[in-house]
């Protein structure tokens, strides 16, 4: 039994250096994966109960590993390995992206910000920041939250701009589960930091929202502030009688 599934392993491997995942299914992926996770025996039952219960690749990926541990034949390792790979996906997208990237059309912005957003659990706020031709500088995570809220602080915002000495941003945030469409909270918010930046000379070019392949540009929709609406509330701010 065990030359069985050495052949079928040796089959699979081979299929893959020739052909790359073309024709592979999702199943098929998760047991060429789990070929590394376990020396010996046989994964493609483990690779079926992991699609049972998860339903998708996307899905497996994304699971943490004691979610993933809790799967009949999934031990430590090949929780590791399985929850190691968005990681990694996220981190060659950053680095690739920040050699050659700029930011130079609204669609190009909306890819950006899903590759960055790929297979987070819980809510994510960041900043991305932009030279004055779109170049971008780099990317900043400023807060974590839960599965359904994440808190922008205004502060941690600021400082991640100014430390980059960015032109421009572009914020961005995620609804894990749910669809890229703003709150009412997430709008009000987006204005206070607009005016916030703009204090200091840097432009908010848009806010991102991301739910798996979706995307959302309040800027697109007329969400953020106009420049002169921006001017307004801080000539009022400043005209403000100070309490006594």
């Amino acid at each position: 039994m065990a030359a069985t599934h050495d052949g079928h392993r040796k089959r699979m491997r081979e299929r893959f250096r020739i052909s790359g995942l073309e024709g592979f299914s999702e199943h098929e992926v998760l047991e060429l994966i789990l070929f590394y996770g376990r020396a010996r025996g046989n994964v493609n039952d483990t690779a079926h109960a992991l699609m049972d219960v998860f339903g998708s690749l996307p899905r497996v990926l994304e699971a943490s590993p004691e979610q993933l541990m809790l799967i009949d034949g999934i031990g430590e390792e090949s929780a590791t390995l399985l929850s190691l790979i968005l990681p990694l996906f996220r981190r060659y997208s950053d680095e690739v992206n920040q050699v050659r990237s700029k930011l130079e059309s609204r669609q190009v912005t909306l890819d950006y910000c899903r590759t960055m957003m790929a297979g987070y659990r819980r809510e994510q706020f960041y900043v991305i920041c932009l030279t004055a031709d779109g170049s971008i500088i780099c990317n900043r995570k400023v807060t974590e939250g839960t599965l359904s809220a994440v808190t922008a602080y205004p502060r941690l915002v600021l400082e991640a701009a100014l430390n980059s000495n960015a032109h421009s941003v572009v914020l961005c945030h995620n609804h894990p589960g749910g669809v890229a469409l703003p709150s009412e909270d997430d709008i009000c918010t987006t204005r206070y930091l607009q005016q916030l930046m703009e204090g200091v000379g840097i432009i908010v070019l848009d806010h991102v929202i991301v739910a798996g392949n979706q995307t959302y540009s309040m800027a697109q929709h007329g969400e953020l502030l106009h420049p002169s609406e921006i001017m307004r509330a801080m000539v009022a701010a400043a005209e403000k009688p100070l309490r006594k």
